[in-house]
């Protein structure tokens, strides 16, 4: 696998492919791969012929008393699983380099940045949508692959590749689960053991207002309280948001039509979790 440690090295790399006619899948993350992004490799390679996944902690979408100095790293680990999965190359770089001394250009999103965790964590959007954009820039690719379980970041950079005209497909694969249903996130690692016990019961939660809907209840704040109430069942988290909304717009309607998402964000301890499920008809419009 080519490591790639320079902007300068990715973009001399990605217009050598591209002059060889050659199709570039990309998958940013943040390191600390699992198997879903394990997935999101494999899936670029089924359709691409040059796989470029990125690794980079970005300060811009962290809080001032979040997890930016602690979230975990394992850039080896990295290595193997990317290895694996079949990427071609590895994209690496440091702060300094992706935002140099001057730095004051930003990507601001619209309304689907505001609500769910845009209310929670104020700028962390602007953040993410200015390092994608970069990375955009800088890979070049034909098509990027991005995780359901961040649903309103995967929307709102789909949104941001039209309204900015990127020339690319932005894809977003479902989530994948460990065996309990507990959605695959490099955080999980930041579980106590009785935490991840409790985890599932996140999952667990959203099932049930899957069900309320499928069995008819198509008004999105009585659907919102089923999820409530089931996750106060377990009373080792704290809420922090989880409603129902529109999956293409995230307004909320009160009378939902054919389809919608529910999307929640609870705290397990310091751990702060987040999952979603697609109801109805949603989920043919994934992407």
């Amino acid at each position: 696998m080519q490591r790639l440690d320079r902007l300068a090295d990715v973009r001399a790399a990605s217009r050598a492919w591209r002059s060889a006619g050659r199709t570039i899948g990309f998958v940013p993350t943040m390191g600390a791969l699992h198997a879903g992004h394990a997935g999101l490799v494999e899936q670029a390679r089924s359709e691409c012929d040059v796989v470029v996944a990125s690794i980079f902690v970005n300060p811009l979408q962290f809080g001032p008393n979040e997890d930016l100095a602690r979230y975990p790293r394992d850039l080896e680990g990295d290595l193997r699983t990317l290895t694996a999965a079949g990427a071609d190359a590895l994209f690496t770089t440091t702060p300094a380099e992706m935002y140099p001394s001057g730095f004051q250009t930003h990507v601001v999103p619209g309304a689907l940045a505001e609500p769910l965790c845009g209310a929670s964590r104020p700028g962390h959007f602007r953040g993410v949508a200015t390092v994608v954009a970069k990375l955009f820039h800088l890979v070049a690719p034909h098509q990027a692959y991005f995780g359901q379980k961040d649903f309103q970041q995967a929307r709102l950079l789909q949104r941001m590749v039209v309204d900015l005209d990127f020339d690319l497909v932005l894809r977003i694969l479902p989530t994948r689960r460990e065996s309990d249903g507990l959605a695959m996130s490099s955080r999980n690692r930041y579980l106590a053991p009785s935490e991840r016990t409790a985890a599932p019961a996140l999952h667990r939660a959203l099932q049930s207002v899957q069900a309320a809907f499928t069995a008819g209840e198509r008004r999105s704040e009585a659907l919102a309280a089923v999820g409530r109430a089931a996750l106060a069942t377990t009373p080792a988290f704290r809420l922090d948001y989880l409603e129902v909304r529109d999956d293409e717009t995230l307004e909320l309607v009160p009378t939902l039509g054919g389809g919608a998402v529910v999307a929640a964000a609870a705290f397990l301890g310091s751990t702060r979790l987040i999952d979603n499920l697609l109801l109805g008809s949603a989920e043919r419009r994934l992407g």
